[in-house]
């Protein structure tokens, strides 16, 4: 009896240490560039996601995906492919119309200008808050479904440490294969 009793103390033991060493492993590779073992940078990451296979199931989880892209344009470094690849990611949570007003090359040159403006002004993105779940509004609209998804931006200016907030308001209409994408958005208190 004794010897049975400690044979599965044993096997608990291997079985915690086999699960233990499993987790750190696979842990501590999740974050690090594959190619050479260094962390991957939140461009990177972004840019490691794939929209395809796992869209953001919620309104508010695609404008924080969305943040996460604006947060990378203007508060990292990246190379011109790496923008580029920050540009599709954020066309792939566009509506259809609002690709259609925001044709990709002109799209692309202009949120490099916006981005090279932010630097020059040595403007970042403090941290970013979207609205709770509780918060968003859904409404149908020409028989489609809609949402309403606010946004606030604390944004950094100069190196003086002026900081400033702003609201915007996410407009997200259900496509077609029932994934949440950005139809338009306006300040809030501002003009539409």
């Amino acid at each position: 009896m004794k010897k049975k009793i400690s044979g599965l103390i044993v096997a608990i033991i291997c079985i915690g240490l086999v699960v233990g060493a499993y987790y750190y492993l696979s842990s501590s590779r999740a974050g690090k560039n594959v190619e050479n073992g260094t962390e991957l940078t939140e461009v990177e990451k972004v840019l490691a996601k794939d929209l395809e296979k796992s869209y953001p199931m919620t309104p508010r989880e695609v404008v924080t995906f969305y943040n996460r892209i604006l947060g990378c344009l203007y508060n990292e470094e990246y190379t011109d492919d790496q923008l580029h690849g920050l540009s599709e990611k954020m066309r792939m949570l566009m509506d259809e119309e609002l690709k259609e007003v925001n044709m990709e090359d002109e799209f692309f040159e202009n949120l490099k200008k916006e981005a090279a403006s932010f630097t020059l002004q040595g403007k970042k993105i403090a941290t970013t808050t979207v609205s709770d779940s509780n918060d968003v509004q859904y409404k149908t609209v020409g028989g489609r479904e809609c949402a309403y998804v606010n946004a606030s931006y604390f944004m950094k200016e100069g190196d003086n440490g002026d900081f400033s907030r702003t609201t915007q308001c996410y407009v997200l209409r259900k496509d077609e294969a029932e994934n949440w994408k950005i139809l338009g958005f306006s300040l809030v208190g501002g003009e539409d």
